[in-house]
């Protein structure tokens, strides 16, 4: 059986499947009363499925009539699309945010399966050993990986 995190997670994805833009806008308490549970449940859904890592884009407005605004970053062209990646990779990623990524870019279908485990291999903590700033060095490996394999 689903959890309740899974269900909110689809529900999202099918209405920004739905909309031409890939843009949905929702008001976190009508989400929350829909599905029964609370805003919290709500805010976690969209702060663990709705990454930047996971090529979403998330803008809350706040106060009484305050919404959040989902977007699916498409990528219209190359140039577009390694900007983005760069700038979700940043100067510095940790392991596990690397791995959402990549995972988010197999599953636009950007990479392949055998690509996704090389780039796991190559950026983990144990190939990478013993280096002063893990994360900076894992940030460059795999933005230096993404631009051959995309480029």
């Amino acid at each position: 059986m689903a959890r309740i995190s899974d269900i909110i997670a689809q529900f999202i994805n099918d209405m920004i499947e739905d909309e031409k833009n890939k843009e949905v806008i929702i008001q976190r308490n009508e989400l929350a009363d829909k599905f029964n549970c609370a805003p919290s449940q709500i805010n976690y859904v969209l702060t663990t499925r709705f990454t930047t890592e996971k090529g979403y884009l998330i803008e809350s407005r706040r106060g009484g009539g305050g919404y959040i605004i989902i977007r699916r970053v498409e990528y219209n062209n190359k140039e577009k699309q390694l900007d983005a990646i760069n700038k979700a990779i940043g100067n510095s990623v940790t392991y596990s945010s690397a791995v959402l990524l990549i995972e988010h870019l197999y599953d636009r279908k950007l990479i392949t399966k055998r690509e996704l485990e090389i780039i796991k291999m190559s950026i983990n903590d144990r190939t990478l050993g013993a280096v002063e700033d893990r994360n900076k060095l894992r940030a460059e490996i795999l933005k230096g990986i993404i631009m051959v394999i995309l480029s």
